[in-house]
């Protein structure tokens, strides 16, 4: 017998445990050299542990179990022989695609055992939503390979319709409660909030934002920007760019602590705080002051689709100078984000609501939004605060400041 033995990798400097969150083979699995086994989960990243080599699995740790770094919690059989039916390796699938094509398809027996395998079986996402809906796996079709349920499924089923023989008897509660222990990502993440309230003295000031200038922007060119750059417009980048600016004139805002040192920065990284399947996800762009607004939508995207798919990386999230949130996609109206250590300031975004204005004596309707920007005091006076998000104000009602470096053509003109 030639054991393998798979041990937890080291997801980055300082961090000596990790949390076994999932296993993705069983015990007695076939699997092939790169296929995914099962994920970690650190107080920074998921990341996957991968076969080095192609053999049977057997799982040495439960789920939900915290190691060290560095220790065996699987191996692989590397003599046991390959199962009939198992998945053909990668590289082989592609070298034989063209014979595929003459022997047609596998042989009946097997994808009907496969179908009867997977047929009303939830995918991992499918569950998770599932259970926080209250569904039943059986109120659910499945429409993936063999009947499998996909999330797709469930949130067809949840949005078409509520079945009227529940009508007025709730939500079906019960005495039961459910304990789950925090992944380390979660309780990392709690540290830090409750470290930044405790350790900073931070304030939020806050401001509103007439979007009709943007909307109108976006309406007129998103075809034609989508068309040449291949990445939609969104409001992100606009935020991004109107930031960047603002920090150019208010450097103390893009500074931070250090012991007792101001570290200041003449580069511009901005952490965009994104949702995910873990929890919030804070990756950051790279020199944002040097994009452009195609640029800074295409990698908020390629970003985005990463935390989704839990693929981030520690370098994605580390750095950062400042941070900009989005609360709006979730309905929020108005909030106080807190700060992104060691950071000093954070904007929040918030939706967009149509409300009466005054604009030149007269009452309008125009989309508002509020934004809020909260900042440490320590470092950040409230001159510079203000100042900072009057100037993100005024370049997102007026858009051609971004261009001209947050000043007007009239500015420039008169040389003020």
């Amino acid at each position: 017998m030639a054991i393998k033995d798979v041990k937890v990798p080291s997801p980055g400097e300082s961090i000596t445990e990790v949390e076994i969150s999932n296993w993705v083979k069983q015990n007695g699995d076939w699997v092939e050299k790169d296929d995914v086994i099962g994920e970690i989960d650190s107080d920074k990243a998921t990341l996957e542990l991968v076969a080095e080599e192609a053999g049977a699995v057997k799982i040495l740790v439960e789920a939900g179990t915290t190691v060290k770094v560095g220790a065996v919690v699987c191996q692989i059989d590397t003599a046991a022989a390959k199962p009939a039916g198992a998945p053909a390796p990668k590289k082989e699938a592609v070298a034989a695609a063209p014979a595929a094509k003459k022997e047609e398809a596998a042989p009946k027996a097997e994808a009907k055992a496969e179908a009867s395998y997977a047929a009303g079986h939830p995918s991992v996402s499918a569950k998770k939503l599932m259970d926080e809906n209250g569904v039943g796996a059986s109120k659910v079709n499945g429409s993936g390979k063999g009947g499998r349920v996909t999330k797709s499924d469930v949130v067809n089923y949840i949005t078409s319709g509520v079945d009227a023989s529940q009508v007025g008897q709730g939500w079906g509660g019960t005495r039961d409660n459910e304990r789950n222990k925090m992944t380390a990502l979660r309780k990392k993440l709690s540290e830090r909030l409750v470290s930044v309230k405790q350790e900073t003295a931070m304030l939020t000031t806050f401001n509103e934002v007439d979007m009709k200038p943007i909307m109108d922007l976006r309406k007129k060119y998103k075809d034609a920007f989508a068309k040449k750059h291949d990445v939609n417009l969104g409001f992100m980048s606009f935020f991004t760019k109107a930031v960047t600016e603002a920090l150019k004139l208010y450097p103390g805002v893009n500074s931070m602590i250090d012991g007792t040192d101001i570290v200041s920065f003449n580069y511009a990284d901005v952490a965009i705080a994104v949702s995910s399947p873990k929890g919030l996800m804070v990756p950051v762009l790279r020199n944002a002051e040097q994009m452009s607004l195609a640029q800074i939508e295409a990698e908020i995207k390629r970003l985005a689709l990463k935390a989704r798919d839990g693929k981030l990386s520690i370098e994605d999230m580390t750095g950062g100078t400042f941070t900009i949130t989005n609360g709006g996609v979730f309905g929020s109206m108005l909030s106080t984000p807190i700060i992104n250590p060691p950071q000093s300031a954070i904007l929040g975004m918030h939706n967009i609501v149509e409300r009466a204005v005054v604009v030149d004596g007269q009452i309008v309707v125009r989309p508002i939004m509020y934004v809020a920007l909260s900042y440490d005091h320590r470092i950040i006076d409230g001159k510079e605060s203000v100042g900072f998000l009057v100037k993100v104000k005024e370049m997102l009602e007026n858009p051609g400041k971004m261009l001209l470096g947050a000043k007007s053509p009239e500015e420039i003109l008169l040389g003020l």
